[in-house]
């Protein structure tokens, strides 16, 4: 099972080519879970991305990298956390991420 500390906050931080008309919206905007417990977050873009990376922050504490996609339809994994890039839909970005 995941052990996530309480409070622990991750979301969704997006690097593009240029940023005029880009639209993000990530669901839900964060997320905390127990031990044991699942958590899963999406994430849709309007635009074509460079890459996506997923953070972590703990309160208090700096930003640590989870995981990062790179193109279209690419699965990540980085010990129990699983990150994909699902495809283009009416010109929007599909992301799952999940613990």
């Amino acid at each position: 099972m995941t052990l996530l500390p309480e409070g622990l906050l991750i979301f969704l931080w997006l690097q593009l080519t240029w940023v005029s008309g880009q639209q993000l919206n990530q669901s839900p905007q964060s997320a905390s879970a127990q031990e044991g417990e699942d958590v899963s977050m999406n994430c849709t873009s309007s635009s074509i991305f460079n890459s996506l990376l997923w953070f972590k922050q703990d309160p208090g504490e700096g930003l640590v990298l989870l995981i990062a996609l790179y193109k279209a339809g690419e699965l990540a994994r980085n010990g129990k956390l699983t990150a994909q890039v699902r495809g283009n839909k009416n010109g929007q970005l599909l992301d799952h991420f999940g613990l």
